[in-house]
């Protein structure tokens, strides 16, 4: 009798775990149905580009290093850089000629594709700073409209001193040669 009982009473605690899971499967798919549809695009199972962190340096440092997809940093300093085609880097420094580097992609088998070279060190030769953009002229502002003679000004007096200046940043007079 006594095996009756326990028995009786598991049974209703395994009806009691499977009511429990059904309701909280049924709260899951209740859930899912009201959220928007992106857990239905596959796109989230599909892997990105492959990506490898090229070091890059130059003397001297400090040059902005853009790769030609767009990221940019401070040399020294690493990009991750996509492996799926062949790309560049250009090095520019004020006072300095800017420098290009390509990098292809390299595969081997039973490793993933790789950039070359890694790390890119480029010396950067001194010379003219890269062209900044001039900015636009603007337009000449319109004369005003001649007044009749009648109406005429005199015209001002002759100034007879120079216009006062700015003082400039750079010394005026030749540093003392050195014996």
């Amino acid at each position: 009798m006594q095996w009756a009982s326990v028995a009786k009473s598991l049974e209703g605690t395994i009806n009691m775990i499977y009511r429990v899971l059904a309701m909280a499967g049924g709260a899951l798919a209740l859930a899912a149905c009201s959220s928007t549809s992106d857990w239905a695009n596959l796109d989230a199972f599909k892997s990105g580009p492959t990506l490898d962190t090229v070091s890059l340096e130059s003397e001297p440092p400090g040059a902005e290093a853009k790769a030609s997809n767009g990221q940019t940093c401070r040399t020294p300093c690493a990009l991750a850089l996509p492996v799926d085609a062949a790309s560049s880097v250009t090095f520019t420094l004020n006072g300095y000629q800017p420098e290009t580097e390509r990098l292809e992609v390299i595969q081997t088998a039973g490793d993933p594709p790789r950039l070359r070279p890694n790390p890119v060190v480029v010396e950067l030769t001194p010379g003219s700073a890269p062209v900044a953009k001039k900015p636009a002229k603007k337009p000449a502002a319109k004369k005003p409209a001649a007044r009749p003679a009648a109406a005429a000004v005199p015209a001002p007096a002759p100034m007879t001193a120079a216009p006062a200046q700015a003082p400039s940043p750079w010394p005026t007079n030749p540093p003392p040669a050195r014996q």
